[in-house]
């Protein structure tokens, strides 16, 4: 009777058990899963790669090489990185239609997923920016403020202190950013395309692109006011002393020969 009372199992025993098994199982999920998402990722990029080069032969390699290596009617597109390939082809510069001393913004022929696998594609040529995420160019956390201070000082050269564009040499120019998707700011100032020089976080900082990013908005958004009134193009002084010009003087000359007119007339009588 005491051998048999030894042998008999506590009544935890099979809990235990069934915990020890789960606990295995669970073990080597941890080991084997993480392998398995990485060789599906892999899978996934090699695949985004391919069909990359694919539309790159199609709609690219005349003009930058096949290996995206240059020509004489393209640049190399080494190390240039997924964000310049993103926004180039994501703003329809990019196939360019034509040759001139600008590529201009037009229709976008591609859609976001072949745009994805361009990009892939580049970045597989050699390392470059990133296509940012929404955490960097959203709103949240952005100082309206910095940015003006910080646009004023380093962009309003070209692009005029609210983003309204101007007038380069041989037939440059600085786009309007009215209207021009936060993503694609972001991008430009990390990719420095055509005439723009880049500015790199060692220059402006993720947080400093979101500030100007959202000073953008704040004086082109939708809900914009100008608390001057007609803001004349947003120009400057130059559109406001044309106005003054044209309008203010034409009026002086307008009511001038009014006066003569109704002088003479007056004389006459």
């Amino acid at each position: 009777m005491k051998k048999l009372s030894a042998r008999r199992r506590h009544p935890l025993a099979a809990l235990v058990v069934l915990l020890l098994a789960l606990a295995c199982t669970g073990g080597l999920y941890a080991v084997f899963a993480p392998a398995d998402k990485a060789k599906a990722d892999e899978t996934a990029q090699s695949l985004a790669i391919d069909e990359g080069k694919k539309l790159f032969a199609v709609g690219c390699a005349s003009c930058h090489g096949t290996g995206g290596q240059g020509s004489s009617d393209g640049p190399s597109l080494v190390g240039v990185g997924a964000a310049a390939v993103d926004f180039q082809v994501g703003t329809g510069r990019m196939p360019a239609q034509q040759p001139g001393a600008q590529v201009p913004r037009k229709k976008v022929i591609y859609t976001q997923a072949e745009i994805d696998q361009l990009a892939a594609y580049i970045s597989s040529l050699g390392a470059g920016p990133n296509i940012p995420t929404e955490a960097q160019y959203g709103p949240d956390g952005a100082d309206i403020a910095k940015g003006g201070e910080l646009f004023r000082d380093n962009c309003t050269q070209c692009h005029n202190f609210t983003g309204k564009g101007g007038a380069l040499t041989h037939g440059k120019f600085a786009p309007s950013l009215e209207g021009v998707a936060p993503k694609h700011i972001y991008e430009a100032m990390q990719t420095g395309p055509q005439n723009m020089p880049s500015f790199p976080d060692t220059t402006l900082s993720e947080q400093n692109k979101k500030d100007i990013i959202a000073y953008l908005n704040a004086v082109n958004g939708d809900d914009t006011v100008s608390p001057g009134g007609l803001e004349l193009g947003g120009l400057g002084p130059v559109s406001e002393g044309l106005f003054a010009w044209i309008f203010g003087l034409g009026a002086l000359i307008a009511v001038a020969v009014w006066v003569a007119a109704r002088t003479a007339k007056a004389k006459k009588s």
